[in-house]
């Protein structure tokens, strides 16, 4: 009989990773570093636990969207209370908060409840070409999401 492997708290690693996303399009990035968030690129991977490893987004002022995605996608929030739903275009999120929209993509490709909340905080996003985060000496990871022509 086969048994389950379910990983231990004391077998995971978790890694520093830094993707820089000037130029890439906000779609396929944001699949990536869901993926690597979740821990699907390790052999130790469970559904249940949280395996993943932490990603530094830099440059998310320089995200692209194909087509006409930035004028055409719209951004929904609300305030809870009736007629409280309000409504931004992509292009105005992108100019006012572009952390925001890397956040918030990613966010919608993790698991809902308790696992994907604590998998989201292993996020930092800077719109910039700097962050904090040298002292843990992250690796470039490499993602092979096309680039914006």
């Amino acid at each position: 009989m086969m048994r389950t492997y379910s990983p231990k708290a004391s077998e995971i690693t978790r890694a520093w990773h830094v993707v820089d996303a000037e130029g890439m399009i906000l779609g396929r990035l944001c699949t990536e570093v869901a993926r690597v968030l979740r821990g699907k690129h390790k052999p130790i991977f469970a559904p249940h636990i949280d395996t993943g490893d932490h990603v530094v987004i830099i440059n998310a002022d320089k995200i692209v969207l194909s087509q006409n995605k930035a004028e055409q996608k719209k951004v929904y929030t609300h305030s809870g209370y009736p007629g409280g739903l309000k409504t931004e275009r992509y292009s105005e999120l992108l100019d006012r908060k572009p952390a925001d929209a890397i956040r918030r993509s990613v966010a919608g490709m993790l698991p809902k409840g308790p696992l994907g909340r604590q998998q989201i905080k292993k996020l930092k996003v800077y719109a910039g070409p700097e962050h904090p985060h040298a002292a843990q000496m992250p690796t470039v990871l490499e993602i092979q999401a096309a680039k914006a022509r």
